[in-house]
């Protein structure tokens, strides 16, 4: 049978102070009062059951995803006791497909992307299904088109085509240097794509891989699998899980499965609008511009003599008011302030460090 996971443990540092500890950026309203989980969810209505659709994120917002997308079933969110990269919470979402349904084809989506429109998504997505159900040595991954020399995401690179949509993956690509990615951008779409990280494979499938690239992580969720139905499955999960090796899903199953003649490794183009809402920058393109570039997120703001000034505000009775700045971020919530150039968006994630220090954790 189908399934789909939608992931949705990140933390989202780089837009504090908005993303908070409690509330993380995929539980937070972003667009026309829609969270970025909740718009994940709506992406795979039609393609899948909502008996099919599961959410892996972090134990303690439990309640809040629940009360947030009406049709998820109670079993279907998948707690993780705390992050411990993608590798484990896709692994720990298969162990729980697979205890299920033994033959699970599962798609791996994002909760922290915009994705438009939802019909051709669906139609990538049940493409990369109909692949590893005729094939179940097959594992999919999606690519997106690069539009600029990002240094932020991993790369594709796509081997010969093999059928309609569909290409061989060669290689992944980890993020490269500024001049490692003008080049991947120079040799075209047809060579190098960015990794969405988005992928579908059979669940077991991919515990095999677990098994042979990582066998102290599988040895971990082979204890956690034999508890899950059990009265011991919340203790066995809390005291397994934390002692799992951190490291992405890409690093240890998709790079050494390129080089793995026992796997069949394929490619997706997803020719589709696509954006990353992984800091303030990106949030601000979801924002109408102005004449001058200026963009507002808030309720009440005012702007003079502004050229690239991004206003938000989670606070509807707060005025924000800026007077001749430039390539500006301005981010107000009850708790907390962020003002910073735009060119620094990067460098949030490391305040909230430097935060964490000085001021404890309270406002994080």
């Amino acid at each position: 049978m189908r399934h789909a996971v939608i992931m949705a443990g990140g933390s989202g540092t780089r837009l504090w102070p908005m993303s908070r500890r409690g509330r993380p950026k995929q539980l937070v309203p972003m667009l026309d009062g829609r969270t970025l989980l909740h718009m994940a969810w709506e992406r795979l209505e039609g393609l899948l059951e909502p008996e099919c659709i599961y959410v892996c994120g972090a134990e303690e917002h439990r309640e809040i995803v629940l009360d947030s997308i009406q049709g998820l079933l109670p079993r279907n969110f998948i707690g993780e006791p705390m992050g411990r990269d993608t590798l484990n919470a896709v692994g720990l979402s298969a162990v729980v497909l697979s205890t299920r349904d033994p033959d699970a084809a599962m798609a791996v989506v994002t909760a922290d992307h915009i994705i438009e429109p939802r019909h051709r998504f669906q139609s990538y997505v049940a493409r990369g299904l109909e692949l590893v159900e005729q094939d179940p040595r097959a594992m999919v991954t999606f690519g997106i088109e690069p539009t600029s020399p990002a240094t932020g995401f991993g790369y594709l690179e796509l081997g010969e085509r093999v059928g309609d949509g569909v290409h061989v993956l060669r290689k992944f690509k980890e993020k490269p240097d500024a001049q490692t990615a003008a080049e991947y951008l120079a040799a075209g779409p047809e060579r190098y794509l960015w990794n969405s990280g988005m992928f579908v494979w059979r669940a077991h499938t991919l515990l095999d891989c677990v098994r042979r690239y990582e066998p102290a992580v599988f040895e971990g969720l082979e204890r956690i699998r034999d508890a899950w139905e059990t009265d011991a499955h919340p203790q066995v999960l809390a005291e397994v899980y934390p002692t799992l090796k951190k490291i992405s899903v890409d690093y240890a199953v998709m790079e050494p499965a390129s080089e793995d003649p026992t796997v069949r490794l394929y490619a997706i183009p997803m020719s589709l609008e696509w954006m990353d809402v992984g800091n303030w920058r990106s949030y601000a393109q979801m924002c109408p511009a102005d004449d001058n570039g200026n963009r507002i997120g808030a309720e009440r703001a005012v702007l003079e003599d502004c050229r690239q000034v991004l206003v938000a505000s989670s606070d509807p009775t707060h005025v924000i008011a800026v007077v001749g700045c430039e390539d500006l971020m301005v981010v107000h919530t009850p708790e907390a302030t962020l003002v910073c150039p735009s060119s620094r968006a990067e460098d949030v994630k490391r305040l909230t460090d430097t935060i964490s220090r000085h001021h404890g954790t309270d406002v994080l």
